[in-house]
């Protein structure tokens, strides 16, 4: 066992210096130093092109003062630079979860969705992710018109260069400002009204700003939907009344009441359609 050791060992050290001796071999040959030095030569060549290219290049950089980022604007048609659209869009997109969830039906939708299923008394039935599925689709369903609106009267003429790019956020914002007027109600604007210093005038609404607008439409929703959650809930409360009643009359103090009434509520829910009376009378109130 120890005379393979020492063989392995030799043999090792010999593949070593003849490696070695190969490598120095290469490294001083005629072929390779011909290759070292036409190597060397294109380098520099490569070198003194790059300078000259970031001589131009720095000239026209001294002259692009907007480093790759302008807005072109020609008899008031306004276009945007490609980096300017890219930065736009991705504003956009992270304030687009607020802004559905705000400027739309939305608000109103999920509030009740979730008074029903607490109403009920399923405490996860059905999930988060459907109530806000079915939520997001009534709400696509509703503002549908206003979206094609701002689509054909803002988005395309603004893309064709037709308008520029305020006139565009005007004409877009006035279906969004008609929907939420119309959903508004009137002490909401005029409280909101009052505390920015602004005259409340019923009759020239165009007059009050977003920043007013959208505060006083979001207030409205709340309570909207809060009205709505209130009136859903009063049939489950009698039965649980109901149920609670008949326990304590039988001794059954320990049993809790929301294990009896919760399969009544079903069972009233599903004999009522309670889907489509919620859901078509939500929708409804909207129109």
């Amino acid at each position: 066992m120890n005379k393979i050791k020492k063989f392995y060992c030799s043999a090792s050290v010999v593949f070593a210096i003849f490696v070695l001796v190969l490598t120095i071999a290469f490294a001083f040959s005629p072929t390779h130093a011909y290759a070292t030095e036409s190597d060397a030569a294109a380098a520099a060549d490569a070198l003194q092109d790059l300078q000259v290219d970031s001589t131009s290049g720095a000239a026209d950089a001294s002259d692009d003062l907007n480093n790759g980022i302008s807005i072109v604007y020609n008899n008031d048609s306004g276009s945007l630079s490609g980096a300017i659209r890219i930065l736009l869009v991705l504003t956009v997109i992270s304030l687009a979860p607020s802004i559905l969830i705000m400027l739309t039906s939305f608000t109103r939708i999920i509030i009740v969705l979730h008074f029903v299923r607490s109403a009920i008394g399923t405490q996860t039935a059905p999930p988060n992710q459907v109530l806000i599925g079915l939520a997001l689709f009534l709400t696509l369903f509703i503002m549908a018109p206003i979206f094609s609106q701002i689509n054909e009267e803002a988005i395309k003429p603004l893309d064709a260069g037709e308008i520029t790019q305020e006139e565009a956020f005007e004409i877009g914002m006035q279906p969004l400002r008609e929907f939420m007027y119309e959903q508004t109600q009137a002490k909401d604007l005029k409280m909101f009204c009052e505390i920015a210093d602004v005259t409340y005038d019923p009759e020239n609404l165009d007059d009050i700003s977003v920043t007013v607008l959208i505060p006083s439409f979001i207030v409205s929703e709340l309570r909207t939907a809060f009205i709505i959650g209130f009136l859903i809930y009063i049939p489950f409360i009698i039965i649980d009344m109901v149920v609670s009643s008949i326990l304590m009359s039988m001794g059954m103090m320990m049993l809790p009441p929301t294990t009896i009434s919760m399969p009544f509520k079903i069972l009233l829910f599903i004999l009522a359609d309670g889907w489509n009376l919620v859901i078509g009378n939500l929708v409804k109130t909207f129109y």
